[in-house]
């Protein structure tokens, strides 16, 4: 049996990885059936693991957790954060790092995965290099097959090209609102009319009407107007 003292870790997927050093040469015959020990044991048995995804906070994600569970998902990881780009999005990292050859990635939809071209070529490629299939429960894509691997390439393209038709017609509509003079923008981050009435009803002076709401003094100073920014009252 294994020690009480053997350590052990827990690589970022909950599974739990022996030291070799610690198990007797006996059992690593049975647990590793005669492969090499490396840094991740006790994994004979091709997976698949689920990647699931929103753009925004108040998104949920228990249906694309409940499809992926259905589809034989032994561990899913998901995140909210947005897929036009790949920075930042610390659960599909660890799902890369972690899988190696024989296992399956599993999403919903590709555009779960990437609403970039190059960064859905990119990951495929990383995972075809690494003998990982990617699958989508939705969407006949399978890059174990010739027709899934077309129509990925063929799903990549029109997520990137609605992306860039979004952001076309959102400047056409700002532009438009603009000529017509009714953009507002973006709704203003400071209450203007609360620092004026801190500064000429409680007389504060900028620094503490910026510790008050939590500010900058910059704010301050453009809420009260050129004047003050010009005497730089305090």
């Amino acid at each position: 049996t294994l020690s009480s003292h053997s350590p052990v870790e827990v690589d970022p997927c909950g599974i739990p990885a022996w030291n070799a050093s610690f198990v007797p040469l006996g059992l690593l015959l049975v647990f590793w059936n005669g492969s090499v020990p490396g840094s991740r044991p006790f994994r004979n048995k091709i997976a698949s693991y689920g990647y699931a995804r929103v753009s925004t906070l108040d998104q949920d994600l228990t249906i694309q957790r409940a499809a992926l569970k259905a589809a034989g998902c032994s561990v899913v990881r998901a995140e909210k954060a947005s897929g036009s780009r790949r920075d930042g999005r610390t659960e599909l990292q660890v799902l890369l790092d972690f899988v190696q050859q024989g296992d399956t990635l599993v999403v919903t939809r590709i555009d779960r995965l990437a609403r970039s071209m190059k960064d859905l070529q990119d990951i495929v490629h990383e995972l075809k290099g690494r003998g990982v299939a990617l699958r989508a429960t939705e969407q006949p894509v399978d890059t174990g097959t010739a027709a899934g691997k077309a129509f990925l390439d063929m799903l990549g393209v029109f997520a990137e090209f609605e992306t860039n038709l979004r952001r076309e017609r959102q400047l056409e509509g700002i532009a438009l609102a603009k000529t017509r003079g009714v953009y507002k923008g973006r709704k203003p981050s400071v209450d203007a009319t609360e620092v004026r009435r801190l500064r000429y009803e409680e007389k504060l002076g900028p620094a503490a009407i910026a510790r008050r709401l939590g500010i900058g003094r910059t704010s301050v100073y453009r809420a009260l107007g050129a004047t003050m920014v010009a005497g730089r009252a305090r």
